[in-house]
Order: structure tokens, then C-alpha cells, then sequence
């Protein structure tokens, strides 16, 4: 039996062209599945589907960690705003399966990393709000250096977190492009890194093992220490509890 724990990643559902087809179709940048693979795990797509909190908890028993990843604007009305002008067209249904399975996921303590939009969907699940286009608020774009791409900024991690644990660095360039990010934090989340601005830029919950959240995109870079730090717990929950659902 593989000892390479199951990873799985949530997915985007949007219109692709590939060869002569173009269709909706349900994809995901091919760097966040190298990135699991890379880290010793297997990575396993979880496509934008209608899926109950039932249906999340009997998925969710058959991988031992999650990956929630980027991608577009939250829908500003889960968090009680109107849309920003700036604030993309709401992907309902992707909102709702993501806030789904991180629900699920915390209920059974299946280990999470959170990527970009997915520390911002977690945020909201938790009750917390977003500031919707980052430019308004410090200023400067800074946090989209590169508009069609990652481009890199400062972030400083809290010493003694988590999540500095698994970086092992209080101050890098990371890998980044986002326009919105944490206003009010969640209940239970707590702040473990900030941008030079003090944008929030990581979060955790310390009552749990393993659920960390980033702003950056640690899939577009070469330090692959978050998912080494996923798979190794989703190892050590497969090994605790050995049978699936």
C-alpha cells in the first residue's frame, strides 16, 4: 500500500479553450498538483460540484489533507457588502462548496492549507470580513506587482507559529498576487504573518493540529515547505486513523 498521502485540491470551474474545444470546464494550475507531488503526496482534484455537509464529511474520508486553493473574488454578500468596483463577478457555487468541505474538514481535524482565495473563503466561513480591493486601503499595488502573473513581496512571519515552524524564516520574498485580503479575522484565526503594510498575510487555528492559512502563492515558487508541512500531517492522520470511509 502507498504511504503518499491523498491530497486533495479544490478546483475552479470556468470557461477553457484547449485544441479546437472551449468549454466550462473544471481545471487547476498544474503547479499546485506538481507541488503536492513535489512534497510526497498525491494530489486529487475536487471539482465545483453541489455537495452537502454529508457529502463533504463522506469525501473528506477518503483523503487525509486538503488543499483549498486561489483563484477569484469571494461574493462580498457572504460577508454583508456590496460589491466594490473593483470586486470580480461571484463564483456562488465554488464560494459554497470551498466554506463546505473547510467545515467538514475542521469537524474530522483533517489537515488544511489555505491558499490566497482560500485563507479569504475561510476567513468569511469564520464570520470575518474582507477588505475588497487592497489599493483603497494602503495605497499602493504592491500586493499585484506583476498584473499578469506572481510577482514577489516582503512578508514577516511571528516567530514560534506554526507556520513559522514549517517556513523556518521570519522574513522573505514571496510569491504573490492578490488584490483583496483579511479585514476583521474569523473567530478563532489568528494573525501569523503581515506584509510590510501589515496586510494580513497568514493565519492558523491553534485549536486544531494543522490548519494553516496564506495570502501568497506558495505553488508559484520553489520552496515547497507548506506542502512538505501538509503532507507530513496528513501522513500522521492516516496513521492515527488507517481506515477510510
Amino acid at each position: 500500500m502507498s504511504n503518499r498521502p491523498v491530497i486533495g485540491i479544490t478546483a475552479y470551474e470556468e470557461t477553457a479553450t484547449w485544441n479546437q474545444w472551449s468549454a466550462l470546464a473544471s481545471l487547476l494550475p498544474a503547479r499546485y498538483v506538481q507541488s503536492v507531488e513535489g512534497a510526497g503526496g498525491m494530489p486529487l482534484l475536487i471539482p465545483v460540484q453541489e455537495l452537502s455537509a454529508e457529502d463533504a464529511r463522506a469525501l473528506l474520508g477518503r483523503l487525509d489533507g486538503v488543499i483549498v486553493s486561489g483563484g477569484p473574488d469571494v461574493n462580498p454578500e457572504r460577508y454583508g457588502q456590496a460589491p466594490h468596483p473593483e470586486t470580480g463577478r461571484p463564483r456562488d457555487t465554488r464560494d459554497e462548496i470551498e466554506a463546505t468541505v473547510l467545515e467538514a474538514a475542521m469537524s474530522d481535524e483533517i489537515p488544511t492549507l489555505a491558499i490566497c482565495r482560500g485563507l479569504q473563503v475561510l476567513n468569511v466561513a469564520r464570520g470575518g470580513t474582507l477588505l475588497q480591493h487592497l489599493p483603497d486601503a494602503v495605497g499602493h499595488g504592491g500586493h499585484t506587482p506583476d498584473p499578469r502573473g506572481h510577482g514577489p513581496h516582503e512578508v514577516r512571519v511571528q516567530p514560534g507559529t506554526l507556520l513559522a515552524d514549517l517556513v523556518g524564516w521570519e522574513h522573505a520574498d514571496v510569491p504573490t498576487h492578490h488584490h483583496q485580503a483579511v479585514d476583521r479575522l474569523g473567530e478563532g484565526l489568528v494573525a501569523t504573518a503581515w506584509a510590510a503594510d501589515d496586510t494580513i498575510e497568514g493565519v492558523e487555528d491553534r485549536s486544531v493540529p494543522f490548519l494553516v492559512g496564506v495570502q501568497w502563492h506558495p505553488e508559484a515558487g520553489e520552496d515547497l515547505s507548506l506542502f512538505r508541512g501538509l503532507v507530513a500531517a496528513a501522513r500522521e492522520r492516516s496513521a492515527r486513523s488507517p481506515v477510510r470511509r
